[in-house]
């Protein structure tokens, strides 16, 4: 009995720390902000998979272990990773050991774009690019939403995983395992260069994706090529690690509405080897940078991505993040208040989550408070790095009050 009390007594003392851990990421004070309002909504009174994403969350934050892996996809605004970055920062300090893999990267320097700011990428020789903003029949393309190919025999790609503007909180990530993400003509095949070593990986043609065992704990991969003549294609990497945990991917493509991934052919198959507990849409300010938003479009484009997503990984919860406001031809952007009903016609729909920055960050024109004090950037539709910081905190904070509120129902 005593053992059994001290067991609990155990548990308790981890736990409520890290719930009160949980408000402990602050934000700044910006003129007309509506900080009050950050918290996740649900507007069909359901949201289908969060009890089951809380409950892997309070898993991984008590004793025991889990794997809970979340995806962020979107355009420029993840692309650039500080949003992602910063969320995934603050999940991981939670408690020392939750780090289940570095998860869904992808080699943009072969893609001659740039890299998200917590890893780097390298690449050497001749690489052909595409992307859903254009995609081509010939290359399909995945959950990444880009593509490199190569026939050079000398062309090479390199991940390193040491964040860029590393911080003292910064997390580091080791891997073990490098699943391959793509396909390949003729003989080609990809390899894994580990100094003196080459690794062939085992090839699983139904899912696309070669897997690799690595002989120890690494921070960095380079991947070569195999097998000419013939064309190798990568969709991206997984890195991942023995130990089960949790993990945060990005998928951002500048550039990129929903019209563009509905483009992504491999969409289902890549989900499916994630296998998301919770997918984080934040795709919406490119659908509106024209001359008209078609709200009907929109939320048909949307209703593709959630079908393959609840089909390919079921149980996964979706959480919509409204755009942000933003300004075109210098003016509040007509179309943010339309495409933000969407998103609650999207969340009533498929049992969804909403988190409404555009309310959050101040409405119509707040944008300008954001510029003004030196979080958002000149052209008022993307934030500074401090700015997607403070979008990653506020996330955050919505994610654990929704958990914290979970715990007492």
């Amino acid at each position: 009995m005593k053992a059994a009390l001290k067991t609990v007594l155990a548990v308790f003392l981890l736990v409520c720390p890290m719930v009160a851990a949980a408000r402990d990421r602050s934000v700044p004070y910006i003129p007309g902000t509506r900080f009050s309002d950050n918290a996740i909504e649900f507007p069909s009174g359901k949201g289908y998979g969060f009890d089951r994403f809380y409950k892997k969350l309070d898993t991984l934050m008590g004793i025991s272990r889990c794997d809970l892996r979340i995806l962020h996809v979107g355009g420029s605004h993840v692309q650039a990773g500080t949003w992602t970055q910063q969320l995934r920062r603050n999940l991981l300090s939670l408690r020392y050991g939750m780090d289940g893999g570095r998860g869904l990267v992808f080699p943009y320097s072969a893609a001659g774009t740039n890299t998200p700011m917590s890893y780097t990428s390298y690449s050497t020789g001749n690489w052909t690019f595409s992307r859903c903003l254009k995609p081509e029949d010939d290359h399909p393309l995945g959950v990444t939403g880009m593509s490199v190919s190569t026939s050079d025999p000398s062309a090479t790609i390199m991940i390193d995983m040491v964040e860029r503007n590393a911080r003292e909180a910064s997390p580091g990530f080791t891997f073990k395992t490098v699943d391959i993400l793509g396909y390949s003509t003729g003989g080609a095949y990809p390899v894994v260069i580990m100094h003196r070593d080459t690794l062939v990986g085992r090839r699983d043609k139904a899912s696309g994706l070669w897997h690799f065992d690595l002989p120890h704990f690494t921070d960095y991969v380079r991947v070569g090529v195999k097998g000419l003549p013939g064309e190798l294609t990568i969709t991206g990497l997984y890195l991942d690690k023995p130990a089960m945990g949790l993990s945060v991917s990005g998928a951002g493509v500048n550039g990129a509405s929903t019209w563009s991934w509905t483009g992504c052919h491999d969409w289902a198959r890549d989900i499916a080897l994630l296998k998301p507990d919770l997918v984080i849409f934040s795709i919406g300010i490119n659908d509106i940078q024209g001359t008209e938003f078609r709200q009907g479009g929109f939320i048909s484009n949307y209703g593709k991505l959630v079908s393959m997503v609840r089909k390919a990984s079921p149980g996964c919860a979706i959480l919509f993040t409204t755009n942000n406001d933003s300004y075109r031809k210098g003016s509040p952007n007509p179309f943010t208040g339309e495409c933000t009903d969407a998103f609650y016609q999207l969340a009533r729909k498929w049992d969804a989550g909403v988190w409404n920055l555009y309310r959050i960050m101040g409405g119509e024109g707040s944008m300008q408070a954001w510029e003004a004090a030196g979080y958002a950037q000149g052209d008022r539709i993307h934030f500074r790095s401090e700015g997607y910081d403070v979008l990653g905190n506020l996330l955050f904070n919505a994610i654990m009050d929704g958990w914290r509120n979970s715990r007492h129902k």
